[in-house]
């Protein structure tokens, strides 16, 4: 039976890739650049993300947003204060966005000339990091009262991160936050990430993220993650054949935990 399951698993994240793979050179040639944001509920992303879309307004970049829920459409309320196009996607309880979801809204919302789409995934960093969205960018976002053992606790989110982003760092003394444990924590699981700081109540950190996504758009080169986004469970060679891999997120997410970092 688990084997079974595992099968469909692997199936179905297999078909998601290949829909990703698909929707990443489809925007490519339109000039659109997505970035993934992921974070537990209560990361203050919502926040951050209407601060980095207001901040765009101002510099007249073409930017829009998409922002998922199980339920309501209160972030899509309060991202629409910035004045960017947003657009609210509902998952009836599905607790992750999917590639045929994303194309769906691409095809049938997003605004002419967007050059820069932030897709705010639902707040959860266990599903949502299997899924490939056909990101150019993926941000695993954290507060710093989450605890700095946290990417220890999720390596397949923080270790398929294209860049980290520590927020509410108002709250860093209060809450006792370790900062040097909190990095040391994230090179075990991502070598190599580059972490960035912010505090959306203050607006500290929103420009320099701003300007990294932007660079990523104009061709900036991004770090490969050690979970970064793969085939699951097939590839095609030159003749066609199909030959199965054994090696999955959830392997390597395990040997990154143990410190089996290749």
């Amino acid at each position: 039976m688990c084997d079974s399951v595992d099968e469909v698993t692997q199936a179905v994240l297999a078909k998601n890739d290949d829909l990703a793979a698909s929707l990443r050179e489809e925007l490519a040639r339109r000039g659109v650049s997505v970035v993934n944001l992921l974070s537990s509920p209560g990361s203050g992303k919502t926040e951050l993300l209407g601060r980095v879309l207001a901040r765009a307004m101002e510099r007249t970049i073409p930017v829009a947003a998409l922002t998922a829920d199980l339920a309501t459409d209160n972030d899509a309320h309060r991202l629409a204060r910035s004045g960017a196009p947003v657009k609210q996607l509902l998952t009836d309880g599905l607790c992750h966005l999917e590639a045929r979801q994303l194309r769906g809204h691409v095809e049938s919302w997003l605004p002419e000339g967007t050059s820069l789409l932030f897709v705010e995934n639902v707040g959860n960093l266990v599903c949502p990091a299997s899924y490939d969205l056909g990101e150019s960018l993926r941000i695993v976002l954290m507060a710093v009262t989450e605890g700095e053992d946290k990417p220890l606790k999720y390596p397949t989110a923080f270790g398929s991160a294209h860049l980290v982003v520590l927020t509410k760092t108002d709250l860093a003394g209060p809450a006792g936050f370790d900062q040097a444990a909190f990095a040391a924590n994230i090179q075990r699981v991502n070598p190599g990430v580059e972490l960035m700081f912010s505090c959306a109540r203050t607006g500290d950190g929103v420009d320099t993220l701003l300007d990294r996504v932007l660079a990523v758009r104009d061709g900036a080169a991004v770090h490969r993650p050690p979970l970064a986004p793969r085939p699951h469970n097939h590839a095609r060679t030159q003749s066609g054949d199909t030959h199965i891999h054994t090696h999955t997120h959830e392997d390597a997410a395990s040997g990154l935990a143990a410190g089996r970092v290749s």
